[in-house]
């Protein structure tokens, strides 16, 4: 069997630490290429361009300064550039389309810490091709054909960690938090269910990209980092994301936006008070110290 190509797309903090592990295994693997491309948004750095940097010093120095990336990692230069993403890769390259996601905070993962993730595969096949690209002593991966559901984790999680953040601008503790926490998995079981054409179990929820993710996004990551300081300060999401991310994107407000969209059309906004309440205070002026009510008057409580 011919040895499979692998590439990356995209080079940000998780693009970069998933390049150290995939450069490890493709090299010592009869399976891969050796050679593995992962392809960049060029930017300038002090003058040069980060693919040059990459390439000759084989370090992200924006998005992951600090660890080094194996040498069989080049660099291809390209054109710059609430439907599943997958499903948009799926119909605009006709391939099958696997996804991982994990309580799996990217600086972590560099720094080779013990975590688990969840690949959602429904070829199982590629699912565990996609396991051996990646599996490693410290990253350790479980395999599941419910792609959907993993993939919906990845994505409603952010907006449950958005709530998690004002709850700490405003000072409302752990009791709280782990509230949110709480109704926010509830809501998004909920939505999974309504959402997904396929099987939903809850099962898929204890797994990484579920209750664990949930929870190291509700405590750390950019999410729940801003909106702590959007409920502290009187600024914007905008102005906070291009001040504290260094050129990363937010995704928990743009996604509850989309999520809100599809609920409004439904007339199911009532039954998902903390993805609404989210939305309305990052878009339509509602004041973050409202966000408490969304809690206490929740339908689980009823």
């Amino acid at each position: 069997m011919p040895a499979k190509k692998v590439c990356i797309v995209g080079s940000g903090n998780w693009g970069s630490a998933i390049a150290k592990i995939v450069g490890h295994n493709a090299k010592g693997s009869n399976r891969f290429d050796p050679i593995v491309n992962m392809w960049v948004f060029e930017e300038m750095i002090d003058g040069k361009k980060l693919t040059e940097i990459i390439n000759t010093e084989h370090e992200n120095v924006k998005y992951l300064p600090g660890h080094k990336l194996p040498k069989n990692v080049g660099i291809d230069e390209g054109p710059e550039g609430l439907k599943l993403i997958s499903d948009i890769i799926r119909e605009k390259l006709e391939i099958e389309v696997s996804v991982l996601m994990g309580a799996n905070i990217a600086n972590e993962v560099a720094d080779e810490k013990f975590c688990e993730t969840t690949i959602g595969a429904k070829n199982e096949a590629n699912g565990h091709i996609f396991k051996e690209l990646l599996q490693t002593p410290n990253f350790r991966i479980t395999v599941v054909q419910e792609s959907d559901t993993v993939e919906l984790c990845g994505a409603l999680k952010n907006i449950v960690a958005v709530g998690a953040g004002f709850c700490d601008g405003l000072g409302f503790g752990d009791n709280t938090k782990a509230a949110v926490i709480r109704l926010g998995l509830m809501e998004m079981i909920a939505f999974t269910k309504l959402f997904c054409k396929g099987q939903v179990s809850s099962v898929t929820f204890l797994e990484s990209c579920g209750v664990a993710d949930l929870i190291t996004t509700c405590y750390g990551g950019r999410n729940r980092k801003v909106a702590e300081a959007f409920a502290k300060t009187s600024k914007s999401i905008e102005e906070l994301e291009a001040e504290m991310l260094n050129g990363q994107k937010l995704q928990g407000p743009q996604t509850s936006a989309e999520v809100f969209k599809i609920l409004k059309k439904r007339d199911m906004i009532n039954k998902f008070p903390l993805f609404a309440s989210v939305y309305q205070i990052c878009f339509e002026g509602k004041a973050v110290q409202e966000f408490i009510t969304c809690l206490q008057s929740h339908p689980e409580h009823m």
